[in-house]
């Protein structure tokens, strides 16, 4: 199955369980007299005032005549009326009546009761993880812009993440075993316990308010040289540019801050680390093989002057 098909299953397993939960595939919603799509017209009538039905039409994606059978169905009920429209003799206004309103209210008093039920149903800590991932679907549903990477200071419980990030990715990746989550957490010790702000600094590339990758800035062993350490870019976040910013923002920074040149040790096997080194001005000044990480690695360290 290829990745696609693989998203699409994924989806698609999850509208089944959602219909479900949720009773969307009974006849009649939460045993009223109403169809889904037949609720869905009465909410937005019940939150607007003064819609058209092209108004109803464009905000719930429905067809024309279908909208239209729904609307004169609850007219001949008594629960929506219209009038003509002062501005627009062709449109007409529509309004539900007490009795429509008191019907809606009715119903959404019995989707409340079902929804809560619903929630009631599960331990608090699936619960808060189902609030929060409807929370995200809504977010990045209604989401207008495209996704852009940016990057920010590091705040309370980022160096945590990027130990936690960067050992979990290095070790599905690449095969490195635990040493290297230790090592990152001694780095990033040391980072916090002696940050001096006129040779140190750090970034946390984010998108959509979602940790995308971070690069930190530290002094080297020389006068004059400083360290480009802990590069790494999440992988669903690749492809859209954080690895280049990254680079070039802490490269752009060490001049600022009057280093003569910065280095860096990779990995021979992170391919793509490396071509962003080398396309930022980065050239390979060392090689050796080395055992580090459970395996046997092609330790290499690169260098630019600035």
């Amino acid at each position: 199955m290829t990745q696609r098909e693989n998203d699409i299953a994924t989806l698609r397993a999850f509208n089944r369980v959602y219909t479900l939960r949720l009773g969307l595939l009974q006849a009649k919603l939460d045993k009223s007299p109403f169809t889904l799509s037949e609720a869905r017209v009465l909410y937005e009538l019940a939150h607007r005032t003064d819609p058209t039905a092209a108004e109803i039409g464009r905000a719930l994606l429905l067809d024309r005549a279908q909208l239209s059978r729904t609307l004169k169905r609850f007219m001949a009920a008594g629960l929506l009326t219209s009038r003509g429209n002062p501005a627009h003799g062709r449109h007409r206004l529509l309004a539900l009546t007490p009795e429509g309103r008191a019907t809606f209210q009715a119903l959404e008093a019995a989707t409340c009761v079902t929804t809560g039920n619903l929630l009631a149903s599960l331990p608090l800590p699936r619960r808060n993880r189902l609030l929060a991932a409807a929370n995200e679907i809504v977010a990045l549903f209604q989401a207008e812009a495209a996704p852009q990477i940016a990057l920010r200071a590091l705040q309370p419980g980022d160096l945590g993440m990027i130990i936690a990030r960067q050992a979990v990715l290095y070790a599905r990746e690449y095969g490195y075993n635990s040493d290297y989550e230790a090592l990152i957490a001694s780095i990033l010790a040391d980072f916090h316990q002696h940050f001096d702000p006129a040779r140190d600094d750090a970034w946390i590339a984010h998108c959509d308010d979602t940790m995308a990758g971070s690069i930190f800035l530290v002094r080297g062993d020389r006068p004059g040289v400083g360290k480009l350490r802990l590069l790494y870019v999440e992988p669903d976040m690749r492809g859209m540019g954080a690895g280049k910013l990254l680079v070039d923002t802490c490269v752009s920074r060490a001049r600022t801050l009057g280093y003569e040149r910065v280095e860096l040790w990779t990995d021979s096997q992170l391919l793509s680390a490396r071509r962003l080194y080398e396309r930022a001005g980065f050239a390979r000044v060392e090689v050796s093989q080395e055992r580090f990480f459970g395996q046997e690695i092609g330790s290499e360290i690169w260098a630019m002057n600035l």
